[in-house]
């Protein structure tokens, strides 16, 4: 394709320099550039591979963590014992990060939506992104309340740039620690280290996540691959919130964030689990993942005065 446009190029300057004589510097200008056009329309827009979003506004932004320890009895949910370690954990960390964190333990449906529903409603022109995190169980693209489940397209789609305007062009980051279905990861060999401890037993979230669609300047962010188990320990909590909150201790100033996700993934893959209830369990594996939907390089670089 490139080598027949060029034969084309070649070719109206050639022809262009044999009727310099008869037409004029102007006549020969359009010319060129509309040709140009009509071979070339995306050479008008060049892309730069290193463009940064935007992050030098007042605020950094708006995080919401919904924490789910304990559900009614009808759903029948084990207690997410650990998970209160990730949430002070990640308040610490989008703390120092410059965001305004905002903490829910154990909330219904009806308060998960309306605190949502006041947030996508809010004016974030003076915020560089938004973050929203769920730690759950979940099913079928649904994440769970105390008393229910609720889809995460929902959610998403309050923050589309036809209900959110305030956040068109910027990250709408979503972090999703749940389970997302029966299966554990095997090992890949027999000589992977114990990661847990007799007093720090290692269970599982349950449920299926599917890997959903957002729409541009998205970000979700899964604790594990789909159709897979997402560990949790009981006393330091989960695998993929512990490994999170470290390097975004270590690198979360300074490292571009889909990289820093991808870091991640290999410090969790490098896990397996030592004590369980299950002995099935026992040597298992988990791998988490992340769907991008950003169209630019994110850092959550220091603001200047702070």
């Amino acid at each position: 394709m490139l080598y027949i446009k060029g034969k084309v190029l070649a070719k109206l300057t050639f022809i262009m320099l044999l009727m310099s004589h008869i037409l004029s510097l102007m006549d020969l200008t359009v010319i060129y550039f509309f040709v140009c056009f009509l071979y070339f329309p995306s050479s008008a827009f060049v892309l730069d591979p290193a463009e940064e979003y935007r992050m030098n506004h007042k605020r950094r932004g708006l995080a919401l963590i919904f924490n789910q320890e304990i559900f009614y009895w009808h759903l029948r949910l084990n207690t997410r014992s650990g998970t209160n370690t990730d949430k002070l954990n990640l308040i610490k960390r989008f703390e120092d990060l410059g965001f305004e964190v905002k903490a829910y333990d154990d909330s219904r449906r009806a308060d998960v939506i309306q605190i949502i529903t006041e947030a996508a409603d809010a004016n974030h022109a003076d915020a560089d992104c938004f973050v929203c995190i769920f730690l759950s169980h979940g099913q079928n693209g649904h994440i769970y309340t105390y008393d229910d489940k609720i889809e995460i397209q929902d959610i998403t789609a309050l923050f589309k740039g036809d209900k959110c305007q305030s956040l068109v062009g910027k990250p709408k980051i979503f972090i999703l620690q749940a389970c997302r279905g029966d299966k554990h990861d095997d090992p890949v060999t027999p000589m992977d280290a114990v990661d847990s401890k007799i007093a720090n037993e290692t269970v599982v979230d349950a449920g299926v996540m599917y890997t959903l669609p957002a729409g541009a300047d998205f970000l979700m962010c899964y604790s594990v691959a789909e159709g897979f188990y997402s560990h949790r320990e009981t006393v330091n909590g989960s695998w993929y919130i512990q490994d999170l909150c470290q390097l975004l201790r270590q690198y979360g100033s300074t490292l571009e964030f889909t990289e820093l996700l991808t870091l991640i993934n290999r410090k969790v893959s490098q896990r397996s689990v030592g004590m369980s209830s299950d002995p099935a369990a026992i040597g298992k594996k988990q791998v988490p993942c992340f769907a991008s939907m950003l169209t630019k390089k994110l850092y959550f670089r220091p603001k200047k005065g702070v």
